[in-house]
């Protein structure tokens, strides 16, 4: 596992799992082997009916879930706590012009776990750069910003994550040929979603995990197409950003790439953060 410490006394990890149930037994066999303390879980496709609650509980995690179809889905699993759970952080904006064609998606659920604010995000993929989506991933983001900064300067001593996948590549080593995506007209790397994730940065919040996974080559997504993951032709898009009091517990960070590997995987590594 890349730049993971040998001592942890807190983990706290993200993963898009991309379908919770297809992928149970992946994910359980993962808890026990990773053993974190806290997951933040994206993509889980499921609605709340559907959702495999008693695997978790059988291993010792409280978990909380907001799932409203087969698409989106977002979790929160813990075992040091889960209180104040939140659906959607305050003003998160939905898809749609009207009432009548806005549709609420389960992108986002908060809660509180051993001390620590955790969010699991799962950011609007923007679909291309003239789609429709692509303002509304902007706006999603510039909310998310703002609600997140409240928090903070309301509480300083705030410790918070925002983790999951953010859909972006901040820079141009986070994607495996910068000049073939530029030259596909794709997202995830385009001047406006780069200046909405560093925002967040500029505003006080650090990327927990950089430092101790430095790149090239470093990467957390891997399509199933075109043989992208043995290939090494991967994306890191998946982050957990802290405020200044939770940064300062960070003692180590890593990228479970083994975990990508094998039948059943998901197209995403998990990313596990240590604190102190």
């Amino acid at each position: 596992m890349r730049g993971l410490g040998n001592v942890a006394r807190v983990k706290i990890a993200t993963w898009n799992v991309n379908s919770i149930r297809a992928r149970a037994d992946r994910v359980e066999a993962w808890l026990q082997r990773s053993d974190v303390d806290v997951l933040a879980i994206q993509e889980t496709k499921a609605k709340d009916e559907n959702f495999p609650w008693e695997m978790f509980e059988f291993n010792g995690y409280e978990v909380a879930h907001f799932g409203l179809s087969q698409w989106n889905g977002v979790a929160i699993a813990s075992r040091v706590g889960l209180d104040d759970v939140e659906r959607t952080f305050p003003g998160q904006p939905h898809f749609g012009k009207t009432e009548e064609t806005t549709a609420a998606e389960a992108r986002a659920i908060g809660a509180t776990c051993g001390g620590v604010r955790i969010w699991s995000l799962y950011v609007p993929n923007g679909r291309a750069v003239d789609d429709p989506h692509m303002p509304y991933k902007l706006e999603w983001l510039k909310v998310l910003k703002e609600q997140a900064v409240s928090w903070v300067e309301e509480d300083p001593k705030l410790n918070l994550a925002l983790m999951g996948d953010w859909n972006i590549a901040p820079r141009d080593e986070d994607v495996w040929d910068i000049d073939w995506f530029r030259a596909q007209n794709a997202t995830h790397i385009t001047e406006p979603e780069r200046a909405a994730f560093q925002a967040f940065l500029d505003s006080g919040f650090q990327d927990l995990t950089r430092q101790y996974t430095e790149g090239p080559g470093v990467y957390t997504y891997w399509d199933y197409t075109q043989l992208r993951f043995p290939k090494k032709q991967g994306m890191r898009i998946d982050f957990a950003l802290g405020s200044p009091a939770l940064a300062a517990r960070v003692t180590g960070a890593g990228i479970d790439r083994e975990e990508r590997k094998g039948k059943g995987a998901s197209d995403h590594a998990p990313v596990i953060v240590e604190l102190d």
